[in-house]
């Protein structure tokens, strides 16, 4: 049930401060066992006794989280030597923590099938569908040789990267149920005071910070889906290094990963993103399943071509600062589409929402002008120019020939095709269809008055913690509140 609220505490998006405030806590003030019973268990799952396998471990768990607690120890003197490391961190998992998980996962499925019969939910998310992976992933986190192996992928993958850096794996010294790390303890990401005191740069370390979750989303595949403040150190390089702090990651029970269809699909969203291809925009996101059946492509289309073309390149900040009426003219011209939204969320994208929601959150406590958004493109960019991989290399150069031809015209007529094949293509009368319009116009009108009530509130429970997001609710609350006043005549 912890992990539930940590779940939840990540979704400003959704629920209000006032509760995401309270389950943050949930992060860190969990009550721990008692040190007998951890040095028992440790006992039981390393086969010694603590007094061998360890010279020293402190009393007092440095974290007590909802399925395990950290202590700081010392190897025992032959093994230290062996490795030439003596301060480690031990992981322990709380004794009868799997029976604990198996009732509330059981429960959780009960709720979820109770969920799904209720029409409010069903029609926006598979609530057992969630249920099945959330109980996957924490069956997995239960499992420390799982995190083990996890953490020398990700460890391997970035291999290359100065500034990324993991803890190691003492094997000798793990199991299933017990977890010895070096000790990587730095300035924690979030310690803007303590950065600025070691001489590093919030704001750098911002930047660097959204870099590396692009290259773990678009490249890598092979994500940290956890990546709250406490499980990322900044350690400040020493002299003559090839970068100035590193980003040390740790706590990888919980990592997402991309398929390599999905991560192609994604990296051809974010080429035409960084290319401000309409075209190439809407194709990437039929590829990753975003769209609904009954979308009217040509008309989405042409609406992000017009958004590109006025809002290419534009930050969230300057964004809401927009003449109102640019807004409400565009929201006149394709008020049919804002109103059918022909967009759902594929189970895929779930933790890569949770990981982008939690990083955007961190990068703007370092810099509160800093936009992820912003650091797409240069990395999209670094990408077009071929410091990708085989595959983003072959894509970049794909986009970029049809950026210099004509080639979108077959496009548009396959577009065309599929919609007659699908029977979506139909002959309108424009009359009937106004007259059709006004009919439930006043329904209409009210519905957008809830939605942009809503977005206004949440815009404004946002604000202290991320104001990127709170703005942007704030700034995206003016199309239903034009369309509800009636500005424009919309139902014409």
């Amino acid at each position: 049930m912890v992990k539930v609220g940590q779940f939840l505490s990540a979704r400003l998006d959704v629920l209000p401060e006032e509760i995401t405030k309270e389950l943050s806590g949930l992060q860190d003030e969990v009550a721990p066992e008692s040190f007998e019973s951890i040095l028992h268990a440790i006992e039981s799952e390393l086969g010694m006794s603590p007094g061998v396998a360890f010279a020293e471990i402190t009393a007092e768990p440095i974290a007590a989280a909802s399925l395990g607690q950290a202590y700081k120890a010392k190897l025992s003197p032959g093994l230290a030597g062996d490795l030439g490391i003596t301060d480690v961190v031990v992981k322990v998992l709380r004794p009868g923590i799997e029976n604990i998980v198996d009732v509330d996962l059981k429960a959780l499925t009960k709720v979820g099938g109770w969920l799904s019969k209720v029409k409010l939910v069903s029609k926006r998310t598979d609530a057992l569908a969630l249920v099945r992976e959330f109980s996957e992933i924490t069956l997995q986190e239960i499992n420390y040789l799982h995190e083990a192996e996890n953490l020398e992928r990700f460890a391997e993958a970035f291999e290359n990267d100065p500034r990324i850096q993991t803890p190691n794996v003492i094997w000798e010294r793990s199991a299933k149920r017990v977890l010895t790390l070096t000790d990587v303890s730095a300035i924690k990401i979030s310690d803007v005071e303590g950065l600025v005191a070691a001489g590093i740069n919030p704001n750098a370390v911002a930047a660097e910070l959204a870099r590396a979750t692009f290259e773990q989303f678009f490249v890598t595949g092979f994500f940290h889906a956890d990546p709250h403040p406490g499980n990322i150190f900044i350690t400040k390089a020493p002299e003559g290094a090839a970068v100035d702090f590193t980003l040390t990651y740790i706590d990888f029970g919980m990592m997402g990963q991309v398929s390599e269809e999905l991560k192609a699909n994604l990296q051809r969203f974010l080429f035409a993103v960084a290319s401000r291809d309409a075209r190439a925009w809407v194709v990437a996101c039929e590829r990753l399943g975003v769209l609904l059946p009954s979308a009217d492509t040509l008309l989405l289309e042409e609406a992000v071509s017009k958004l590109f073309d006025r809002f290419g390149g534009v930050r969230v900040g300057e964004l809401i600062q927009t003449d109102p009426a640019e807004l409400r003219e565009f929201g006149i011209e394709f008020s049919e589409l804002v109103r059918t939204l022909p967009f759902q969320l594929p189970n895929d994208f779930l933790f890569l929402i949770r990981a982008l929601s939690l990083i955007s959150g961190v990068t703007s406590e370092l810099n509160r002008e800093f936009n992820i958004w912003d650091a797409v493109d240069p990395f999209a960019r670094s990408l077009l120019n071929g410091s990708g991989t085989g595959t983003v290399k072959r894509l970049g150069k794909d986009l970029l020939a049809n950026l210099l031809t004509l080639s979108q015209l077959p496009g548009r007529i396959e577009s065309v095709v599929s919609r007659v094949e699908r029977g979506d293509l139909v002959l309108r009368n424009p009359e009937l269809e106004r007259r059709m319009r006004v009919l439930d116009s006043s329904i209409r009108r009210a519905t957008a008055g809830l939605v942009f009530t809503g977005l206004v509130i949440a815009g404004v429970l946002s604000l202290p913690e991320n104001q990127n997001l709170g703005f942007t609710l704030l700034g995206i609350s003016a199309l239903p509140m034009l369309y509800a006043l009636g500005f424009g005549r919309f139902t014409r």
